[in-house]
């Protein structure tokens, strides 16, 4: 990426959640949250799994392909997370939670 005569980048990434929000809500229509791990329960070996639900938390039917790029493009988003948890990526607020802490704070 190319520098500004000030020494920062030129496009700055500080929208690339949202630009990632937007490309995910067109790529997976009617997908309100993505849920991202490396635990995909069809392997038994780390792999980048994604599940997307709703605005009501109903499941979004996804394509394994489709699955498997969401996953990894969120994971590059986010490389310094901590991945041995799943996280979940709300689309309408371009945030990424930690799974657990979700669940928490619904009283789970």
């Amino acid at each position: 990426m190319l520098a500004t005569p000030s020494g920062s980048p030129a496009c700055p990434d500080a929208d690339r959640p949202r630009r990632l929000a937007a490309q995910l809500a067109d790529m997976i229509p009617g997908a309100a949250a993505v849920r991202v791990s490396l635990t995909n329960p069809t392997q038994t070996w780390p792999d980048p799994h994604a599940v997307a639900r709703d605005a009501a938390g109903k499941p979004v039917e996804l394509g394994r392909t489709t699955a498997k790029v969401a996953a990894r493009w969120i994971l590059r988003v986010w490389p310094q997370a901590d991945w041995t948890r799943p996280h979940t990526f709300d689309l309408v607020t371009a945030t990424l939670t930690r799974s657990d802490l979700v669940a928490a704070g619904r009283g789970r």
